[in-house]
């Protein structure tokens, strides 16, 4: 397992990072201490959860995946284990929180709550990346940074980090803390994958020139790139069967996922896999780490069985030829997330 560092940081990593967002709904806590047995003891020191886990977000399980981790971080070392949690960000778009009955904002009154709250969840005394889960563009990065700063000065957050956030908001955020000399963001937590590259359109040249790192999530697309939404299936306990069995908010984000183009891209994708003799999940996986502003790429598993073909990734590096088919897919078949 090669490790990288986090922004300008002191902290370094491991390549790939273990997810936790389905422990606690799709995953129960037995099930969940054994994937982060099996990924600790296979190289992964990284570990990454939040206030608002696990998904699909909801009042009677909130804050059941950080307990969950909590309990597994007491049978290690500290030391050993680089933990990374979220406060959730603004309820007001799209997204809706059920922390604090949707309310919040990244004000001072609701990062100084949250962070209260995932440390005793956490069973810890400091956090080593904290992040903001969906940025507040409603809310003055000023206000926001300096108490995220206070934060650190009181050992309670190693460094920052933030997720979801636009080329806009990751400069905004920057040159508040320039300004007032506090704390800055050293990583960003945003969507990338073969299925969605947008990343690269800006926010890359952001990470390359303010040394920024990229965590990325989703780089199997959510499980799509595993091949099992392709012909018409809807495997039964998968994320995006139950999304769009829901409706509303979920079955439109499962949409997006799950549509036209991303499933003829999986197609293609799946064939270069198979031309090169590997599994396409540990593909997209070695893909994802494959870049220059990515320090380690998240993956989330529900079963034991999923380990296996995302490990076979750890060191590989993909060979020129298979990077170049699947830029080719790229080029070919734009966008297929939107």
């Amino acid at each position: 397992m090669q490790h990288r560092r986090l922004g300008k940081s002191a902290i370094y990593v491991s390549d790939i990072c273990m997810g936790t967002m389905t422990f606690g709904s799709q995953a129960d806590e037995a099930t969940s201490h054994r994937i982060l047995d099996q990924s600790f003891d296979a190289g992964i020191n990284f570990f990454d959860t939040a206030e608002g886990y696990p998904v699909p977000p909801d009042v009677k399980w909130v804050g059941r995946t950080e307990e969950i981790v909590g309990r597994w971080l007491k049978t290690k070392d500290r030391d050993a284990i680089i933990l990374a949690t979220k406060v959730s960000g603004p309820s007001h778009v799209w997204f809706k929180s059920p922390k604090r009955a949707g309310m919040t904002a990244m004000d001072r009154h609701n990062i100084t709550r949250a962070v209260e709250e995932s440390l005793r969840r956490l069973q810890t005394d400091y956090i080593d990346l904290y992040q903001t889960h969906w940025p507040d563009h409603g809310t003055a990065y000023e206000e926001t940074m300096e108490v995220l700063d206070e934060l650190v000065r009181a050992g309670k957050v190693r460094i920052l980090g933030c997720s979801n956030e636009t080329s806009w908001g990751l400069m905004k955020s920057i040159q508040a803390s320039e300004r007032l000399g506090v704390a800055r963001y050293q990583t960003i937590q945003n969507n990338f994958s073969m299925n969605n590259r947008r990343f690269e359109d800006e926010l890359a040249q952001v990470c390359r020139e303010e040394g920024v790192s990229l965590i990325p999530y989703s780089p199997i697309a959510g499980g799509v790139l595993s091949g099992k939404y392709n012909g018409g299936q809807r495997p039964e306990g998968a994320r995006f069967s139950r999304y769009l069995e829901l409706g509303g908010r979920q079955a439109d984000m499962a949409k997006r996922f799950v549509n036209e183009k991303a499933l003829a891209s999986t197609e293609r994708f799946m064939a270069i896999a198979q031309e090169a003799g590997m599994d396409i999940v540990t593909m997209a996986t070695a893909w994802s780490k494959q870049h220059d502003f990515v320090a380690s790429t998240i993956v989330g598993v529900s079963r034991e069985d999923q380990l296996p073909p995302i490990l076979a990734a750890a060191d590989m590096v993909l060979p020129a030829d298979v990077m170049k088919a699947i830029h080719k897919v790229t080029r070919e078949i734009m966008y297929p997330m939107g």
